[in-house]
């Protein structure tokens, strides 16, 4: 094994944690920002890129870092290992309400395509890349332009995935339509282009978009039903603008029920 060899419990529903145990000097990494609780003997370290190739010199950290820049995420991780003598434990939480996906990669060949904000976090050794997009329709239209980010190595990786997760195991030759927003992750066997939906009504008063991606087997894709970018949406299309009154949403009563609720600021 090149990762370290961890093992793991999910908790919860709709706001999962995933917790860790790492034997004495086994190690995790994760995202800034995803990190929940920890045993004592557990050492924090922030770290260059994703730790896979801390031995490989300046350069390589280099490398590994300017990696991650291309994916709009922070050019520093932090992991998490174990310097006592026993078991100890260390849990991430999800970002917001969804589903937390262990991805085995040694039984995904190797290799795994995700949205750049789906990982969460990975035994140490899994490299966290780049995934180049070789078709200029998914670069111009795909909605994540032309990066997605690759999971590589033969240990464990935890992606997420808001609202409710659908797994598809799709056969050779087999076809799935999906909202570009709404991919979480696919093993690297699948085939992903964008298609333009088409017809003038569609397009002008669809609401969905110009676009889908097509997903081709043979392979396993996993689809949210809650992209971040849609549940922000909405939420920024309910806050008050410029400073102003809500709609009243949370009552019968409207604007009468914000005054007899309990979080009252004039």
């Amino acid at each position: 094994m090149n990762a370290h060899e961890i093992d793991y419990h999910i908790y919860g529903e709709e706001m999962q944690y995933v917790q860790i145990e790492l034997d004495p000097q086994e190690a995790v990494v994760a995202e800034a920002g995803s990190f929940m609780m920890m045993d004592t003997d557990i050492k924090m370290d922030t770290i260059f890129g994703d730790g896979s190739n801390q031995e490989t010199g300046v350069l390589g950290k280099l490398f590994s870092a300017g990696k991650r820049l291309l994916t709009g995420e922070s050019l520093f991780m932090t992991a998490f290992l174990n310097v006592g003598q026993g078991k100890k434990q260390v849990s991430f939480a999800s970002p917001y309400p969804g589903k937390i996906i262990p991805i085995d990669l040694s039984e995904k060949g190797g290799k795994f395509i995700c949205q750049k904000d789906a990982f969460l976090c990975a035994a140490k050794g899994v490299s966290i890349g780049i995934e180049f997009s070789k078709r200029l329709g998914r670069g111009l239209f795909g909605g994540e332009g032309f990066i997605m980010q690759k999971l590589e190595g033969d240990g464990m990786a935890f992606v997420h995935a808001g609202g409710t997760m659908a797994k598809k195991v799709l056969a050779p030759g087999e076809v799935l339509k999906v909202d570009t927003g709404c991919i979480v992750g696919f093993s690297h066997t699948v085939d992903y282009d964008i298609e333009f939906i088409g017809g003038i009504r569609n397009t002008v008063f669809g609401g969905e978009g110009l676009f889908f991606a097509t997903l081709r087997g043979p392979g396993t894709v996993y689809i949210q039903s809650l992209p971040f970018s849609r549940l922000a949406g909405r939420v920024w299309a309910a806050a008050p603008k410029g400073g102003g009154k809500d709609k009243g949403e949370g009552s019968i009563l409207g604007g009468l029920g914000d005054l007899l609720d309990g979080d009252n600021r004039f």
